[in-house]
C-alpha cells in the first residue's frame, strides 16, 4: 500500500494521491510495481493503492489478486473525462452569462449615445482646440471661463478675440474670470476692453483656480491629467456641470470687476489684494517662483511685493517675515499692509 502521507481520504470517502492538484504524484514504491507490471504483463500480491485509484492497473474479471497495467493515455482519459465535464458546463454557464448581459448592454450603450457620454477625455493640443471651439462656436445663452495663469499671449488674444466678439453680438452672455496680475497686462487689458465693450463681463481674483470653461450649463470643459497641457475633459454629466456652475459663481461673487473707461489705460491695480495673496503664500511656505507661476505673475513682481511688506514689518529673513505676518494678524483682518 501506499505511505501514509502519499494518500488522502476526499470528503465523498473517495481516495486520491497527495498533490494530485495541480498534478498527480505516485510513491516511488507505486512507481517500482507499476514498472514490475509493465514487464511482467501482470502483478499480484500487494499493490499501492495510488496505481488503483489512478488506475494504473485494474483487476483481471474473475481471478482475485491479479492486475493487469493499462497505458497511462488511457487511465488518464477516463479520469479526466469528469473533469472535462466539469470544464466545458463551467465553461457554458460562462457563456450564457455573458450572452444574457449582451441586450442590457446594448440598452446601455444606445442610452449613453443618445444622451451623449458623460465625460469625453481629450488628448493633444489640436483635439482640445477643435472640440472647444465646435462647442464655443454652438453657444447660444451663456458662456463661463476662468482663465489662469496671469496675462495670456497676444497669441492666444488674437485668435480669440473674433470668436469672442461674435459669440456676444449672437447675445450670448459671458462672464470671465482672470487673476488680478492681468490688470497690469496690456495685450490681455486690450482684449478685455474689447469684449466688454460688447456686453462682457470681466473679473478678477486673487486666488488660484483652475482653467474652466462652460457652455451653455451643459458642458464643461477642465484640465486632464496627467499632461494638464495636453489633455482636457470634456464633462456633460448635468450634475457635475451644475457642481462647477456653482464652483464658478461662488468664486465670481468675490472677484473685483474690470472697467476701463475710455479715459484709462488699465484699471485699479488692486494692490492690496495681490499682495495679500502673496503673503499667504508666502507663509504656507511657497518660493518666489511657485508663488509667481500660481498667481500669474513674475518672480520679480513677487519679490517686490515681499521686500515691500518685508520693509514695513522691518523682518530681517524670510521666516521672520512669516512670523510677524501671523503675529500682527495681517492677513486674518485683511488689512493693507503698505503704499504702492
Amino acid at each position: 500500500m501506499c505511505q501514509e502521507e502519499d494518500i488522502e481520504e476526499k470528503g465523498d470517502g473517495r481516495k486520491r494521491v497527495e498533490g494530485t492538484s495541480p498534478g498527480v504524484h505516485f510513491c516511488a514504491r507505486g512507481l517500482e510495481r507499476y514498472r514490475e507490471a509493465l514487464n511482467d504483463g501482470t502483478i499480484s500480491g500487494d499493490v499501492p493503492e495510488c496505481l488503483i485509484v489512478y488506475r494504473l492497473l485494474r483487476p483481471i474479471p474473475g481471478v482475485a489478486g491479479l492486475y493487469v497495467p493499462i497505458p497511462p493515455k488511457v487511465a488518464e482519459a477516463e479520469l479526466s473525462r469528469s473533469v472535462v465535464r466539469e470544464i466545458e458546463h463551467h465553461e457554458n454557464t460562462l457563456a450564457s452569462l455573458r450572452s444574457s448581459f449582451l441586450a442590457a448592454e446594448s440598452l446601455y450603450h444606445r442610452a449613453q449615445h443618445d444622451t451623449g457620454v458623460p465625460i469625453e477625455s481629450l488628448r493633444g493640443a489640436d483635439v482640445i482646440s477643435q472640440s472647444l471651439r465646435l462647442v464655443v462656436e454652438a453657444c447660444k445663452e451663456e458662456l463661463l471661463t476662468a482663465q489662469p495663469g496671469g496675462g495670456r499671449s497676444p497669441a492666444l488674444l488674437a485668435e480669440a478675440l473674433p470668436r469672442d466678439l461674435a459669440i456676444l453680438r449672437r447675445g450670448v452672455a459671458q462672464r470671465t474670470l482672470y487673476q488680478h496680475s492681468v490688470r497690469s497686462h496690456q495685450p490681455t487689458l486690450a482684449y478685455i476692453e474689447r469684449v466688454t465693450a460688447e456686453g462682457a463681463e470681466v473679473r478678477t481674483v486673487d486666488e488660484v483656480f483652475e482653467r474652466l470653461i462652460i457652455c451653455d450649463r451643459a458642458v464643461a470643459f477642465i484640465p486632464g491629467i496627467p499632461e494638464r497641457k495636453n489633455a482636457a475633459l470634456a464633462v456633460r454629466h448635468p450634475g457635475a456641470v451644475a457642481f462647477l456652475v456653482k464652483v464658478f459663481d461662488h468664486t465670481w461673487a468675490r472677484a473685483r470687476p474690470v472697467s476701463i473707461a475710455p479715459e484709462q489705460h488699465r484699471p485699479d491695480l488692486v494692490t492690496d489684494s495681490v499682495r495679500a495673496a502673496v503673503l499667504r503664500m508666502v507663509v504656507t511656505g511657497h518660493t518666489d517662483e511657485a508663488i509667481a507661476a500660481r498667481l500669474g505673475m513674475s518672480s520679480r513682481t513677487v519679490s517686490a511685493h515681499i521686500k515691500k511688506v518685508a520693509e514695513v514689518l522691518g523682518s530681517r529673513s524670510r521666516a521672520e517675515l512669516g512670523y510677524l505676518i501671523c503675529q500682527r494678524r495681517l492677513l486674518v483682518l485683511e488689512e493693507p499692509v503698505g503704499t504702492g
